[in-house]
């Protein structure tokens, strides 16, 4: 069944669903829904002209997959995903690193990057899905970094131990489990690395709050909101309506998730 037959058969069966007005929340899912339609065919057109590589961004060049783990694909193909993290990404590679512990890998968009931007660190990339393991062990082998990206599964808070007196910078997207990793009390060594995570307040509230007390004492925090997306567009792309050049750069979020940069201070 196409990729378009299936979105119609599931909005069908939605709207067939409703016995009465449906709700704000019952119209948002079918909008999202159309939303990831269409997202995944942009991301075909993309491929299709420009293959499986990255267009721009630190990570320009980097030869990618054509089906995320999760998420969207057309924006990290694009080099949009997570722009508002590019100049924070760019301070940190410029301080001496020797590791990158990057915790909820999916297929390696930041570990695989990472070591193709650093090219003389060490990747340790965390997943607790075995099929986004494979993915980032594959994706590191396509750019030829398999020998310094090593890719594992579960990751806990005392883990973080092992790197303690290492020069390492923390990248962690866990959907929610930022408060079970990111425990100082557990691992003493987290005072001294720079760490970017991601929170998510809509699945635990207080997250980000919780987030901060505990780092305020080590680390300056900034809190970086998600921003709209300015970027090169190919001719193919400004030739589409609008509404598809917004649904290339949309990262599918539900909710704002904010990403908290902590530096050491």
């Amino acid at each position: 069944m196409s990729e378009s037959l299936s979105a119609a058969n599931w909005v069908k069966q939605r709207v067939n669903g409703w016995r009465a007005a449906p709700t704000n929340d019952e119209l948002n899912e079918v909008l999202r829904r159309l939303g990831r339609w269409r997202s995944r065919l942009l991301a075909n057109t993309y491929v299709a002209r420009h293959g499986p590589v990255v267009m721009q961004g630190p990570f320009a060049g980097m030869t990618y997959v054509t089906e995320a783990a999760e998420g969207a694909l057309v924006p990290r193909l694009i080099g949009t995903y997570e722009s508002e993290l590019h100049p924070h990404v760019a301070r940190i590679a410029e301080a001496g690193l020797d590791c990158v512990i990057n915790v909820g890998c999916a297929e390696g968009y930041y570990a695989v990057g990472l070591a193709r931007l650093l090219q003389t660190v060490e990747v340790h990339a965390f997943d607790i899905n075995p099929e986004a393991q494979k993915a980032c062990v594959e994706l590191a082998a396509l750019n030829g970094v398999e020998g310094r990206v090593l890719v594992g599964g579960e990751f806990k808070a005392e883990d973080f131990q092992a790197f303690a007196g290492r020069r390492a910078f923390v990248m962690l997207d866990v959907e929610g489990a930022e408060t079970d990793l990111l425990q100082p009390d557990r691992a003493p060594a987290l005072a001294a690395m720079p760490i970017i995570v991601e929170t998510h307040d809509l699945y635990r509230p207080g997250t980000m709050a919780e987030l901060v007390r505990r780092f305020t004492p080590s680390h300056e925090i900034i809190v970086v909101e998600q921003q709209p997306k300015l970027f090169d567009m190919p001719p193919w792309l400004q030739s589409l309506p609008h509404l598809d050049q917004l649904l290339a750069v949309w990262e599918w979020r539900a909710k704002p998730t904010p990403w908290l940069v902590m530096t050491p201070k």
